[in-house]
């Protein structure tokens, strides 16, 4: 079976065209996934959350250069998580990538007895793990949140309504790019039902509690969770997002219309939290030091609309990255398919 550096390598000495490699690489990447379909790829997760519950690696099929990372650092295969992980949570949701042989994971566990959260994601290379990345957000409120939410987006797309990678990948990638430069006048691809959790909470659409008035995006001075995805986007008030890199989609399923990501959310902080917004007023908010989220997100997309968005953020070092990027790659806002 040919592999895909095999077929770059091959369509290199062959002189083929744009067309022609493209072609062979997708056919590459198909033959090299097509023994692992979606029952098989999601059968992966389970099969390494039972190894990490064990403690033991040696229980995974194991590629020889397989890789290993946990909250951007590259560790041991059997080290961090793997030391501590005493149970899975009850909640589970997959974006499984059949056409790359790749699965991503988002999932309550127990860590020394206590909630927290997982994503997972893992590359399969003919019947074995060849990367696993994890991001493990060390909180309960997190995880008994996702638990109580529940949502697990495993209704398919009709067929004739199903958008391409390329599209999902677009899709995904104009809601990053349209935070970072939050200028309340972009093309912003949300349904009107869009919502979104992050750390286990509703972040859109939360009722206004009794008592109070919603805040009206007109006059407000930071954006709230009480409005849609539109009109956060459209107030200009997430402008202290200074930068969104190292974006990584790196599991794409068509058939749900799922695409799962890995980023990072840098705010600069300093003059960058003093900005004007779409209306002339001139604004001060977000985090008084530097600061940056390493967050995994997934996005639910139909005709080209962002219904939902689901992410787990944590806090690291400002200015790190990913461990899977080179330096350029992990400051660059380009979006980026790491799906192959």
């Amino acid at each position: 079976m040919r592999s895909i550096s095999g077929a770059r390598a091959l369509t290199a000495r062959m002189g083929f065209g744009l067309v022609a490699t493209y072609l062979l690489l997708h056919f590459a990447a198909a033959s090299a996934s097509s023994s692992c379909d979606r029952a098989c790829l999601e059968g992966f997760v389970d099969r390494y959350l039972d190894a990490m519950l064990a403690h033991d690696p040696r229980k995974l099929p194991l590629t020889s250069d397989a890789k290993f990372t946990e909250n951007g650092q590259q560790l041991d295969l059997g080290d961090g998580l793997w030391r501590t992980f005493t149970g899975r949570g009850t909640y589970r949701m997959f974006v499984t990538d059949v056409e790359a042989g790749h699965v991503a994971f988002l999932g309550s566990i127990q860590e020394a007895g206590t909630p927290a959260m997982l994503a997972l994601h893992l590359r399969i290379r003919r019947g074995r793990i060849s990367g696993a990345e994890m991001l493990v957000q060390r909180s309960e409120k997190s995880a008994e949140g996702f638990e109580r939410i529940g949502y697990t987006w495993r209704e398919p797309v009709p067929a004739g309504e199903r958008m391409s990678r390329a599209a999902l990948m677009k899709t995904a990638n104009m809601y990053f790019s349209g935070m970072q430069k939050n200028d309340g006048k972009g093309i912003y691809p949300f349904a009107d039902d869009c919502n979104r959790i992050e750390n286990g909470t509703f972040t859109t659409n939360v009722p206004t509690p009794p008592g109070q008035t919603r805040p009206d995006p007109k006059s407000a001075s930071n954006y709230s969770a009480q409005w849609s995805c539109r009109e956060q986007f459209e107030s200009g008030l997430l402008h202290f997002v200074s930068r969104i890199r190292d974006r990584r989609f790196v599991a794409v399923d068509p058939e749900r219309g799922l695409v799962f990501s890995y980023v990072f959310f840098d705010h600069m902080a300093g003059d960058t939290r003093t900005f004007q917004i779409p209306d002339g007023r001139t604004v001060t908010a977000g985090p008084k030091q530097p600061w940056t989220w390493e967050i995994a997100e997934a996005f639910r997309i139909e005709h080209g609309k962002i219904h939902q968005i689901q992410a787990i953020m944590e806090r690291v070092p400002y200015g790190m990255i990913s461990g899977w990027s080179t330096w350029r790659e992990g400051m660059s806002s380009e979006g980026r398919d790491a799906s192959h």
